[in-house]
């Protein structure tokens, strides 16, 4: 079959998040981003923050609640400042998402991908009728799988952690959503795409939003750099004879966003369609400078 999808597109797409009323990154620097979710102001560490804030030292002290990190990169704890509820809600569009202070700085969501949401959306809501298939792997609270069921996709949504399973759970039910039809698994994502091809079961779109280190539910090790080729083989295995889209998203800093495009070019190469790459960004509110929070590649059947 003839396929457009290789040399990969030499320009970069960067997205942004659209206008979002219960989220905004009030400002950033000195490796910390000051964030409102809905009532709740929040002060994360956040890296790729190397320049000065704009705001002064007692607009960040006005922060709801600080995570103070630990040795690792995801340990620490949380200083609260004013009573914060055990869990409260946002909106994004027709989405509600609970949130919560865990014992990592992660809350449930990751506000960056919204533009992927929308994405998603559009790439199933034409074709609503056809009953697509959709297949989220390191799926987490959700979102992603939410927005392809609400599309009108019938979703399999795998993670290794049956808490993260529940979480996206209820947002579903919060979301209005709970007569969509989504499968949950719990299960290591390359042992359940390799199942998932014995069993001959195909699917129509598939997103992975893959960790830089994790374990899945019986101490499976899942390393990025290591087993990401794997995981994309395994998956060209299970797509149907009529794919309608790719998404990879990729927190693994040592990664590029070109190095994500030619690897979906390559696994997509027997199918006509476009990548694209590029970086999931917030705009800031104060400065009005962009903060890079991810690299993402996609593939899709639609121009």
């Amino acid at each position: 079959m003839k396929s457009n999808c290789h040399p990969p597109n030499p320009g970069i797409t960067f997205l942004q998040p659209l206008e979002w009323p219960d989220y905004e990154l009030i400002d950033s620097g000195n490796g910390a981003k000051l964030e409102r979710f809905g009532s709740y102001l929040l002060n994360r560490p956040e890296p790729e923050a190397i320049w000065k804030p704009v705001l002064s030292s007692d607009e960040w002290k006005k922060a709801d609640a600080i995570f103070v990190a630990g040795k690792g990169e995801e340990s620490g704890y949380w200083q609260s400042k004013k009573e914060i509820s055990n869990r409260w809600t946002i909106r994004y569009r027709h989405l509600k998402f609970w949130l919560q202070l865990s014992s990592s700085r992660h809350i449930g969501i990751f506000p960056e991908q919204a533009p992927e949401w929308e994405w998603i959306y559009q790439q199933i809501s034409p074709l609503k009728n056809q009953h697509l298939k959709v297949l989220n792997l390191f799926g987490y609270s959700g979102s992603a799988t939410l927005a392809a069921a609400s599309a009108g996709a019938q979703v399999t949504h795998v993670d290794a952690s049956s808490k993260a399973i529940q979480w996206a759970r209820e947002n579903q039910e919060l979301s209005g959503l709970i007569d969509r039809p989504i499968r949950w698994i719990v299960d290591d994502a390359l042992k359940f795409v390799r199942r998932e091809k014995k069993r001959g079961k195909f699917y129509d779109g598939i997103i992975l939003d893959p960790p830089k280190f994790g374990r899945g539910p019986k101490g499976e090790v899942w390393e990025f750099y290591k087993l990401l080729p794997f995981l994309l083989e395994a998956c060209s295995d299970i797509l149907s004879a009529n794919p309608q889209f790719l998404l990879i998203t990729a927190y693994a800093i040592k990664t590029s966003s070109l190095t994500l495009q030619e690897g979906i070019a390559e696994m997509m190469m027997p199918y006509s369609g476009t990548t694209t790459a590029g970086e999931l960004l917030l705009p800031e509110k104060s400065g009005g400078r962009y903060l890079s929070k991810a690299i993402y590649a996609s593939w899709s059947k639609q121009n």
